[in-house]
C-alpha cells in the first residue's frame, strides 16, 4: 500500500486506513512500536486528526502538526516540529538535539516508552499549537 513520494495528503478515514495498513505491513516490533505511540497520542489529545504527508509519513495534528511517526530499520522516529519549544522533564527526545524547531524521540527495539511523560509531551505540543488561537 505504499503511495507515491507525489501523492496528495491524506485526511480523515482514509489516513487512518493507510496507517493501519502501514502499521499491518511492518508486522515486525517496528509496526508494534508504532501502533503503541499511535494509541498514546490519541489517548493524550481525543480530537487528534491523523493524516498522511509526504507520500507515506503518518502525521498527527491539531492547531498544526504535532508529530510526525516515521519507520525505519533500527527505529522508530517521531518528529515534533516544535520541539525545542516544548518541556521535556523527562528527557524523551534523544535526536534532531540540534535543530532550531524540531526535536525527535527515536525508539529501538526494546526500549521503554515512558508513557506518563510521553503524553504529557503531547498535551503540551497541542497547548503551544492551539495557544492564541482559540477566541472566546
Amino acid at each position: 500500500m505504499m503511495r507515491p513520494k507525489s501523492a496528495p495528503p491524506l485526511t480523515g478515514a482514509a489516513a487512518s486506513q493507510h496507517i493501519d495498513a502501514t502499521i499491518a505491513a511492518l508486522g515486525d516490533w517496528r509496526g508494534e512500536t508504532l501502533a503503541r505511540l499511535r494509541a498514546l497520542i490519541r489517548q493524550a489529545d481525543p480530537q487528534v486528526e491523523e493524516e498522511v504527508k509526504w507520500g507515506r509519513t503518518p502525521v498527527w495534528s491539531h492547531g498544526g502538526i504535532i508529530t510526525t511517526g516515521e519507520t525505519y530499520k533500527e527505529v522508530v522516529k517521531l518528529t515534533f516540529l516544535k520541539g525545542a519549544s516544548l518541556p521535556d522533564p523527562a528527557g524523551l527526545f534523544n535526536s534532531s538535539l540540534d535543530g532550531a524547531a524540531r526535536r525527535a524521540i527515536d525508539v529501538r527495539k526494546g526500549d521503554p516508552i515512558d508513557e506518563a511523560a510521553f503524553i504529557a509531551l503531547i498535551r503540551s505540543a497541542v497547548a503551544l499549537n492551539t495557544a492564541g488561537k482559540a477566541k472566546g
